[in-house]
């Protein structure tokens, strides 16, 4: 069986999970403030930002931060229970497949997640500045070049963080567990950005690459900007360790 038809066997059982409404309602969740509080936006053009960038860019912020990577965690342990509540897993294995493509497959479908959940963050983005527009008399609403360029930023940048969180749940099996390991790395991004290590914790690479963008629009902020050496040649070392480690585990607890 070759690798896209692992892909579409394994994209076949996310219907059974939660994992599309649980997006949707954190996506929503998310803009909630940024339309409530869409005035506010007014008051940071003392810091040099326009009010339609910083109402992006405040919304994005919330979602690189936290909303994702814990929608990520989430996720990766859902699509880890959907095998083996219904004992998926015991019956690939017991199939002539190779486990490391098996392992690449299910990663590969986590990576979908993650695309679908940015893009619903998009699509709500603009319904969130439309309605901001309507209540404040003003537009809001960006370039879709623009915006679709941060986001595909965003994504990019969150592989390392999938892997990691993709190796640690392979690693520990017990799902409260993997949550609470994936949840307690997320809230260290905060300080780890603003140190020049930063790069050495893909957990915070989303969150990183968007406050630096945050940065260039803001004219009287400063912030640290991205710079490709040394974070792409760790970046790739460390997607490849946390997928090697996750592909050497995988399937082991069940063969015993």
């Amino acid at each position: 069986m070759n690798f896209l038809s692992l892909v579409g066997i394994e994209l076949k059982k996310i219907k059974r999970s939660k994992i599309v409404l649980i997006l949707w309602i954190a996506t929503c969740i998310l803009w909630l403030p940024s339309i409530v509080n869409a005035g506010m936006n007014f008051e940071m053009q003392a810091e040099g930002i326009s009010p339609e960038h910083n109402f992006f860019i405040q919304g994005f912020l919330g979602m690189s931060w936290f909303m994702f990577p814990a929608s990520m965690v989430v996720s990766t342990v859902l699509l880890n229970m959907t095998e083996r509540n219904n004992k998926g897993i015991l019956k690939m294995l017991s199939l002539p497949i190779n486990t490391f493509r098996l392992c690449l497959a299910k990663f590969a479908v986590l990576f979908i997640v993650a695309i679908l959940q940015i893009g619903m963050t998009v699509a709500v983005y603009y319904v969130a500045a439309a309605i901001a527009s309507q209540t404040q008399d003003y537009n809001f609403i960006l370039q879709p070049l623009f915006v679709l360029k941060e986001a595909g930023m965003i994504l990019i940048s969150a592989i390392p963080m999938l892997a990691f969180f993709w190796g640690v749940l392979v690693c520990i099996q017990t799902p409260i567990f993997s949550i609470g390991i994936g949840l307690a790395t997320i809230v260290p991004s905060v300080l780890i950005i603003n140190t020049k290590i930063w790069f050495a914790y893909p957990v915070s690479y989303p969150f990183f690459v968007i406050t630096a963008e945050y940065g260039k629009l803001a004219r009287k902020l400063t912030t640290m900007q991205v710079e490709l050496v040394p974070w792409i040649p760790v970046a790739v070392i460390m997607t490849i360790g946390c997928l090697l480690i996750a592909c050497l585990g995988f399937g082991k607890t069940e063969r015993r």
